[in-house]
């Protein structure tokens, strides 16, 4: 089976999002197809990460740690911004075409006979098949640790099938709710779901609501909570005591710099992540790798901790990318949901204080995109709504409809080329555009400029 097959069969089978929950929340079927792949999940350690917002930003901070620690590192993160390989990573490069395809053909052929002897009621789905690649693929490797990203909620998810070192609960706010619940209490017992009896569990204090359901939970569990409050940074809102330009360190925009005690030492923090929300997301990293340093990883160190964070790479996550030679400044951030638009917000306001914006702007139809407007929109001094080549996207006159409330002056445009031409257009020298709402948008603006990711 070629590649191209391997990728069209596997977006055959729909959205990770667009089957009935019945078909994608059962782990028994999950662990019924493992077994009849030897049990690839048992065959290397891993750390398993959940969460609304922050997730795949602290899962990308750690595995980068663990990879400047000499660890022979995999990565699982979803969904992807232009290729499907993206999702699967060891010590930094992606899953080549040949081995996808060898894997894919492999696991779907054995699946496709589970169907056939009722050991299973119906084919995997497209997220259930990708996990299975990448634990055939991380077992194939043999891995010193997997940094696994959860891809909705927890409890029922796919990937909530290994038994991890420890689990990593980021942010939880508002979101899939037609999935998970509509209060962040109904979420986060989704999200603690992969917290394990005994074990070990690293997270932040959040919202109450989400904070009683995790207290209990780990009292429940007689599980060990690992604080990572003593790896954040005393930062105000506001504050700019941290803040240094990025010319300073070879990158554009402004990053936080600050020093810290780790496993006995004093380091620099210098994340690539911009944005005041990471300084949490980098916390999450720094306390779990110094849980697995106390763990018998002894190549986790300070000095290694210091160095896979300055490294680390998340393409898409306030990314000023360089579109093409007279274009004005883009940028690019997969803000989603309602925090992830507070976030969005927050930083452009820091850097982008006195410019005019323009938002390109696209969201999937589950979404709650009059809230995101309502926080984004009035922010802009125009708006371009438009439509990702994704069949759960909402369409650019549902934006608008969705918009009212803000007032904001909100043009339609159907394709994400013309959209951003669009933009371009109507840009003065001094502009910002920012490609937001979706990961797909932002993907698909990445894809058509060229941009790596």
């Amino acid at each position: 089976m070629s590649y191209q097959t391997a990728v069209a069969r596997m977006f055959a089978l729909g959205h990770e999002l667009a089957q009935t929950p019945s078909h994608k929340f059962d782990l028994d079927h999950m662990r019924v197809l493992l077994a009849a792949l030897d049990h690839p999940e048992r065959r290397f350690p891993s750390v398993l990460i959940a969460g609304t917002n922050g997730k795949g930003s602290t899962a990308a901070t750690l595995a980068s740690i663990l990879q400047a620690s000499g660890l022979k590192t995999g990565l699982y993160t979803s969904p992807h911004l232009v290729r499907i390989n993206e999702r699967i990573r060891v010590n930094g490069k992606e899953i080549s075409d040949d081995d996808f395809a060898d894997l894919h053909g492999r696991i779907d052929r054995i699946a496709e006979k589970l169907v056939e002897e009722t050991a299973l009621p119906w084919h995997p789905s497209f997220f259930e098949m990708m996990t299975a690649i990448a634990f055939e693929y991380f077992a194939r490797e043999k891995l010193e640790l997997a940094v696994l990203e959860v891809g909705m909620g927890g409890r029922l998810d796919a990937t909530n099938v290994v038994e991890p070192r420890m689990s990593v609960i980021t942010d939880i706010s508002l979101d899939h709710q037609k999935f998970l619940g509509n209060t962040v209490g109904e979420i986060a017992r989704e999200k603690v779901g992969i917290i394990r009896p005994g074990g070990v569990v690293v997270t932040l204090p959040q919202q109450p609501e989400a904070n009683d359901i995790i207290g209990n939970t780990i009292l429940d569990l007689d599980a060990r909570a690992v604080n990572a409050v003593p790896f954040v940074p005393p930062v105000s809102p506001g504050s700019t005591q941290y803040l240094v330009p990025g010319t300073e360190i070879g990158r554009t925009g402004f990053f936080y710099r600050y020093p810290l005690q780790v496993l006995g030492e004093q380091i620099l923090v210098e994340s690539p992540l911009e944005g005041r929300h990471q300084l949490r997301n980098v916390a999450l990293a720094i306390a779990a790798a110094v849980e697995l340093n106390q763990q018998g990883f002894r190549t986790i160190t300070a000095e290694s901790i210091e160095k896979g964070i300055r490294e680390t790479r998340w393409p898409g996550r306030f990314q000023v990318v360089a579109a093409r030679p007279g274009w004005p400044e883009i940028v690019v951030d997969v803000a989603h949901n309602p925090a992830g638009a507070w976030a969005l917000r927050s930083s452009l306001s820091q850097r982008y204080e006195d410019r005019p914006l323009i938002f390109v702007f696209g969201a999937m139809r589950d979404k709650a995109i009059s809230e995101m407007a309502e926080i984004l929109f009035p922010f802009a001094d125009r708006v371009i709504a438009t439509r990702p080549q994704n069949p759960r996207a909402a369409s650019p006159q549902e934006i608008q409809q969705a918009a009212v409330r803000t007032g904001a002056e909100v043009e339609a445009v159907e394709d994400v080329d013309r959209a951003l031409e669009r933009a371009r257009a109507l840009a003065r020298p001094e502009t910002v555009i920012v490609v937001t709402g979706s990961i797909y948008l932002v993907g698909e603006l990445m894809h058509s400029i060229g941009l790596e990711v």
